[in-house]
């Protein structure tokens, strides 16, 4: 019997912030428009109409004390805690984010040093041979981490790595901006090692596409809509309309190459995890991935959900995702009887990433 080297999901890790901030907190918010003009609707009507299209009740901000490489190295130190991992056996620590660490008194981007370096510098590594470095791609980074940490250990150059996707989008929305109640704060973390199997499981494929000609700053830094606010700080600004549109016409053909690549058929997939970045648009998008199987019906529960509660966090949502399902914190989903899971993120530059992992439970 031949050995085959996969590489393993062995332990996660989360950071889910304390604060609660409920649909209700932005009843006194002045909204703008693009324009810098005010809206028709008054606030009640906007969140409303928001929450119908989002999915999303409540999101979480961290307290002032943290930033994004606090809560990076707390769901690093849960995640090799679930592993029972030593620190210093780490060859890898990869850091998805895209706005360093901001202060809550200093909304100024600090990415140096990196803030994987901050995180071993948390944890208290002292092995010189576990790397660090962060991987900035929008809100796939997280699952582009994984695929990167895949490489290294399929290499043989290591044997552990821990990829984490943290974020404190928190401190750098416009609260004038209404999109803005759409992101929130958070941190997930994932240990990958290298195991000798008996057939290949684990990671068993990945697609990523790429589109910048017309679509790189669908997601972008500008200045504040309100019309007063003239000054040089940027703040996180998004074309809605042209981002569903982008989402919905790409993710589901990528979801089916990983798939396919897998050279498994759509009825093999016992969970979808996808980027929690708005509930219709990722319930629009499984139902595009089952059309171009022929399709009609999905399945119950095939698309586990944390939007409502938690936003949009960006890196931090899949590894989020998957830490709550695999320790059975999801109302209505198992992590029992998982055997294949696909993931798929979209995102800023226009990025869009799918993967394929098999639960090594199965068939050993």
């Amino acid at each position: 019997m031949s050995t085959t080297y996969s590489s393993l999901i062995t332990g996660t890790g989360s950071y889910i912030p304390e604060r609660r901030i409920p649909n209700e907190s932005f009843l006194d918010h002045d909204f703008y428009d693009a324009r810098g003009e005010t809206y028709d609707k008054n606030n009640e009507e906007i969140i409303q109409k928001f929450k119908e299209i989002t999915g999303i009740e409540e999101r979480r901000y961290v307290t002032d004390d943290l930033m994004t490489s606090d809560i990076a190295a707390i769901a690093a130190e849960r995640a090799l805690e679930s592993a029972g991992v030593d620190k210093e056996s780490l060859d890898y620590i990869l850091v998805a984010h895209n706005f360093g660490d901001v202060r809550s008194d200093n909304r100024q981007t600090d990415m140096l040093p990196s803030l994987a370096t901050r995180v071993k510098y948390k944890l208290k590594i002292e092995n010189e041979k576990t790397i660090p470095y962060d991987l900035p791609f929008g809100c796939p980074g997280w699952l582009e981490g994984i695929k990167q940490a895949h490489y290294y250990l399929q290499s043989g150059d290591a044997k552990r790595a821990l990829v984490i996707g943290a974020e404190t989008l928190s401190r750098i929305i416009d609260p004038h901006d209404r999109d803005s109640m759409i992101y929130s704060d958070g941190a997930g973390a994932t240990l990958l090692e290298r195991r000798e199997t008996d057939h290949k499981t684990g990671i068993l494929s990945h697609a990523t596409r790429n589109d910048t000609l017309n679509q790189a700053y669908l997601l972008r830094m500008e200045g504040s809509f309100h019309p007063d606010k003239n000054g040089k700080q940027l703040y996180l600004k998004m074309n809605g309309r042209k981002l569903y549109e982008y989402a919905l016409s790409h993710v589901p053909s990528v979801v089916r190459d990983s798939i396919d690549q897998a050279g498994l058929e759509i009825d093999d997939i016992s969970k979808i995890l996808i980027h929690q970045a708005n509930e219709k648009m990722d319930e629009a998008i499984v139902k595009r991935v089952f059309r171009l199987y022929g399709r009609r019906e999905i399945p119950d529960k095939i698309m586990p959900m944390t939007i409502s509660w938690l936003g949009n966090s960006s890196v931090a949502t899949i590894p989020t995702l998957l830490d709550l399902l695999l320790n059975n914190k999801l109302e209505e989903h198992s992590p029992d009887d998982l055997e294949h899971l696909v993931f798929a993120s979209v995102g800023a530059g226009m990025n869009i990433n799918s993967m394929v992992y098999q639960m090594p439970s199965f068939k050993q």
